[in-house]
């Protein structure tokens, strides 16, 4: 034996024991763990459940790799459902009685929860599913069920965002029968009404329809106008219809289809729909974050599995088993076993539910669950009312190549083309641009309008009125040969240019709506109820708008007058009588235009006693005549007599001016009463029609029948008319003949009667509101917001007014005529202000002149001089003086000479000139030596009219003529100089300064 075999032989035993000793302390290790039993019910048979429990087998292998230390064991108990509720009911049976497992992951699907659900609800087992997102399982309220994913009810407002985006107003939604596809509806609903969009119709697709049946119901869709489409399925009947939908056509331009991620997250499976199939299809798709953990998960899971890929299901199925793994840990030493009540008159049958026992370790297994906490592949595993919350989606864009990311969706954001950065705020009519652009069906980029006319060849079928009367606003004929219909009219009119001017083309076709023999209906409401029906397509024509109505089509703006209104007759009761010229003014103005008269009288009385002497020495009745007959002399500008004040002059002045005013205005007020029509309706208020039980006319077919029941008007006395002459007819007839005193009838129809009998009627009030003629549509019709928004255009511009000119024209209202019960007088309003001037003007002039008078006394008492009247002034000597400078001028230059030696001929003139200055100066000193007032004649001096450069001749003609006009001049100076001596000697003045010098007069 070697050495080495030595050495081995006797180690032997050594190494012999050290392994019994591992063994030992092996098997006492394993004796420490506590393995916890946990069941597993899905579909094995599926991809995608396959592929589940790939991730929950590879999630619990790795966490109790890294935690090895832990006390507590999972062992799966794995049930295949076989895909039917019975077979995922008898499962959990099975490991709830048989197995007594402490949880059950599962079920695969939101059909096969309930049951399973109730089951858990019942033996406190709590439900982990990370695959049953209908949002209806939350209605079970149960507290056993955790839903470790999201519900589809997250992803309603990211499909809502994508619809207000683009602005369409309707959608259809395609679903599966089943309570996934249901789930998911009063969200989707809730959600539209938010932004104001209707859900037109529900197509409900089951999962065991055959492809007949799927084409029958797309080829419905499509006769319908609505190209707006939600489908919210599983894949496999996804992939059904979205075949089917490219075989007939539906995958093509003008069509928007929008998946959820009930397809979009599943798509990337074995036997998922074709790229091609769904080409230019919008869906939204789970978001997951890329973080490390997610990113090694993908890479160990690539090195274990090769290259089939985990969907976003087996991440959630990945952390749900982490999650367990973990609240089982927690509740370690707890009791988890079942307490079990047997019922042995049933015998030993595990699938009966009186046996069905009660785990102990729920409700803390349950706690643990719901407060576990941790960061998974799938995110931040923290669940709220016991499941998970999403807070961003993807929107992507499918395209043959495969699919293309084009925005997100983030809870409180909304729609962002990246992620990162903050868009709050911004304005939603923009949020189509926060998306990058899409492919749309038809391998365009053009946005779907949402809605076209159905594709089966027809055009819109558009009931208008056939009438018998007012033809102006619709009228119907029919070519007797051809059977050709003519449309015409006001409402036709308009029609046809609002459809022009629509950016898309809409073909449409007039269809009478008449009775079976041909006649005018004219029952409004049945035409409206025919569209709701959906026998036409719409309606247009004089259809006034009513809140009963809406509840049936959905009217367009209003594109005439609103309004109803009562029309009666009118007679003429112009002013007449011997007392008319008094009506112009009323009596408060009378009064106080004969007040004023008097007060100006007054004033005038006033003034002319302080100024003129003479007036003060009159008698009384004299003064009284005097005053007031000038005062109103000027009422006709016939005051002749000048007074002597300045202060009644300036009075005089303002006072004819009202006077001018008051006599104009009451000239034309009384022309006015005299000559014009003053047209009063014979019945004032709807009231006096009532109580006089007059007849009242209403149009045939209209609501205004309605209306006047409402206003308790007598039934017999309501007759019919169907066009403006019937109409003027019964009025002529009036209610005694058994025509009418008044109609009562909409706006549009009284303006065409008035444009042909304005001037024999008008309106009386009340007038009762109305929301005018509209065009009518089928509820939630895309046409309405589009037509609404060209009648604004239409209406703002000129081609509203060509349309009204055309069917309207001539005088087109006759409202403002005036019917007021008596006519229109002056009264002291419009001439308050004129009065308080003339008040308040006497008063100024009174004050100052009283003020003057009190000063002058003053100055002559401190003179020692009498006081001075007020002509005592120097203001008539200057007058006079410039009145006789004025005169001169006018005459030539003036000289004052003495007269020539007697004897001397015209040849004495020359020898004046040189002594001129001296004589002047004589005369002047003269005047002034005398102290006295000597009398012009006294005096020798002559005034000569000299014009230089002239030669006036030889002779005795022209002698003769300087003469007389030398004495004129003489004669007339000589008069202003007694005056001015005579008023000058009264105050004791030179006789010297009673005539100025010679100089003053010479030019």
């Amino acid at each position: 034996m070697s050495f080495s075999d030595n050495i081995v032989s006797r180690s032997l035993p050594i190494w012999l024991f050290i392994y019994l000793i591992f063994l030992v302390l092996l098997g006492k290790s394993q004796k420490e763990v506590l393995q916890v039993k946990v069941g597993v019910v899905l579909d094995t048979n599926l991809t995608l459940a396959d592929l589940s429990l790939r991730a929950i087998n590879m999630s619990l292998s790795e966490f109790y790799n890294t935690h090895n230390r832990f006390k507590t064991r999972i062992v799966l108990d794995i049930r295949n459902s076989k895909g039917t509720v019975v077979g995922a009911a008898a499962s959990a049976l099975y490991l709830i009685n048989k197995r007594k497992v402490v949880a059950i992951i599962g079920p695969g699907s939101s059909m096969q929860a309930p049951f399973l659900i109730n089951l858990g609800n019942q033996s406190q087992v709590p439900i982990v599913s990370f695959s049953a997102t209908s949002p209806l399982l939350d209605s079970l309220r149960s507290p056993y069920f955790i839903r470790a994913t999201h519900d589809d009810s997250a992803q309603v407002h990211a499909i809502s965002a994508i619809i207000e985006s683009f602005r369409w107003r309707e959608v259809v939604p395609i679903y599966v029968d089943n309570e996934f596809g249901e789930g998911i509806l009063p969200y989707l609903v809730d959600a539209f009404q938010e932004i104001n969009v209707r859900i037109r119709y529900r197509s409900a697709i089951s999962f065991y329809s055959s492809d007949d049946q799927i084409k029958k119901e797309l080829y419905r869709l499509m006769t319908m106008p609505t190209r707006v489409f939600i489908v919210h399925m599983l894949p496999d009947l996804g992939k059904r219809i979205f075949s089917i939908a490219q075989e007939i056509g539906m995958i093509n331009k003008g069509y928007a289809w929008i998946v959820t991620n009930g397809i979009i997250d599943q798509m990337s499976l074995p036997g998922g729909p074709s790229l091609e199939d769904m080409h230019g299809v919008v869906g939204v798709k789970t978001y997951f974050s890329r973080s490390k953990e997610l990113a090694n998960l993908e890479a160990r899971w690539r090195k274990r599995f090769g290259g089939e890929q985990l969907t976003h299901f087996g991440y959630w199925a990945y952390d749900t088993a982490t999650a367990l793994a973990m609240s089982v840990e927690q509740i370690s030493n707890v009791n988890m076993s079942f307490n079990t009540t047997t019922n042995t008159s049933r015998g030993d049958n595990g699938t009966d539910l009186d046996d069905l026992g009660v785990a102990l370790s729920g409700p803390k297994l349950l706690q643990a669950l719901s407060t576990v906490s941790f960061k998974g592949v799938a995110g931040r595993f923290l669940l709220k009312n016991r499941k998970l919350e999403p807070t961003t989606f993807k929107i992507i864009n499918i395209e043959e190549s495969g699919q293309r990311t084009v925005g997100f969706w983030k809870s409180k954001v909304g729609l962002v083309k990246r992620l990162g950065v903050d868009q709050i705020g911004t304005n939603i009519s923009h949020s189509s641009r926060r998306l990058r652009p899409i492919v749309w069906p038809g391998d365009t980029t053009l946005v779907p309008k949402g809605w076209e006319i159905p594709t089966n060849g027809k055009k819109l079928r558009i009931a208008v009125p056939k009438k018998d009367g007012f033809t102006n606003f619709v009228e119907v004929t029919k070519d007797a040969n051809t059977n050709a219909l003519t449309v015409t009219g006001f409402c036709i009119d308009v029609f046809d240019a609002v459809m022009r001017q629509l950016p898309y083309a809409v073909p449409y076709e007039y269809v009478p709506f008449e009775t079976p023999d041909g006649r005018a209906d004219g029952n409004y409401n049945n035409m409206v109820y025919k569209v709701f029906l959906g026998e036409f397509d719409g309606a247009v024509g004089d259809t006034t708008i009513l809140a009963n109505r809406s509840n049936y089509v959905d009217f367009a703006l209003p594109f005439s007058e609103t309004g109803v209104v009562f029309v009666v007759p009118v007679k003429d009761e112009r002013e007449k009588g011997e007392w008319v010229f008094l009506k112009p003014l009323t009596k408060k103005l009378w009064c106080m235009t004969a007040a004023l008269f008097i007060y100006i009288g007054l004033m005038v009385w006033t003034f002319e006693s302080i100024a003129d002497k003479t007036f003060r020495t009159q008698r009384i009745i004299e003064k009284i005549s005097n005053v007031f007959y000038f005062s109103f002399s000027t009422l006709f500008f016939a005051h002749r007599k000048p007074s002597t004040s300045i202060y009644t002059r300036a009075l005089i002045v303002i006072w004819c001016f009202v006077v001018l005013i008051l006599t104009q205005s009451y000239t034309a007020t009384l022309t006015s009463m005299l000559t014009v029509q003053e047209l009063r309706p014979t019945v004032r208020h709807m009231d006096e029609l009532r109580k006089s039980g007059a007849n009242i006319g209403y149009q045939k077919g209209s609501f205004t029948l309605e209306k006047l029941k409402q206003e308790r008007f007598d039934e017999s006395k309501l007759k019919i008319y169907n066009s403006p002459e019937e109409m003027r007819e019964l009025f002529l007839k009036t209610s005694s003949n058994g025509g009418i005193d008044a109609a009562f009838d909409e706006v549009p129809y009284v303006n065409l009667f008035m444009t042909k009998y304005c001037k024999e009627y008008t309106i009386i009030e009340p007038r009762y509101k109305a929301d005018g003629f509209g065009f009518a549509f089928p509820l939630g019709s895309p046409l309405v917001p589009d037509i609404s928004r060209q009648i604004l255009n239409l209406t703002e511009g000129e081609n509203m007014r060509a349309i009204e000119n055309k069917w309207f024209p001539g005088e087109k209202y006759c409202l403002d005529r005036n019917t007021t019960d008596t006519p229109i007088q002056l009264d002291h309003h419009s001439f308050q202000a004129l009065f308080m001037i003339v008040f308040g003007t006497s008063l100024v002039l009174l004050l100052i002149m009283l003020s003057c008078r009190r000063y002058r006394e003053g100055r002559g008492d401190m003179n020692g001089d009498p006081p001075n009247n007020p002509e005592d002034d120097h203001l008539l000597l200057l007058l006079l003086m410039l009145a006789s400078r004025i005169y001169q001028q006018r005459r030539g230059n003036i000289i004052v000479a003495k007269p020539n030696p007697p004897g001397n001929g015209p040849d004495g003139q020359d020898n004046a000139r040189p002594n001129q200055n001296r004589d002047v100066n004589e005369g002047g000193q003269g005047a002034n030596e005398t102290g006295g007032a000597a009398e012009p004649a006294d005096t020798e001096h002559r005034i000569v009219e000299v014009h230089e450069g002239v030669n006036f001749g030889d002779g005795d003609h022209e002698a003769n003529r300087i003469g007389k006009v030398n004495l004129e001049l003489q004669r007339q100076q000589s008069q202003v100089r007694r005056r001015c001596n005579k008023l000058f000697s009264e105050k004791n003045m030179p006789l010297g300064m009673a005539a100025p010098p010679p100089r003053m007069h010479l030019a």
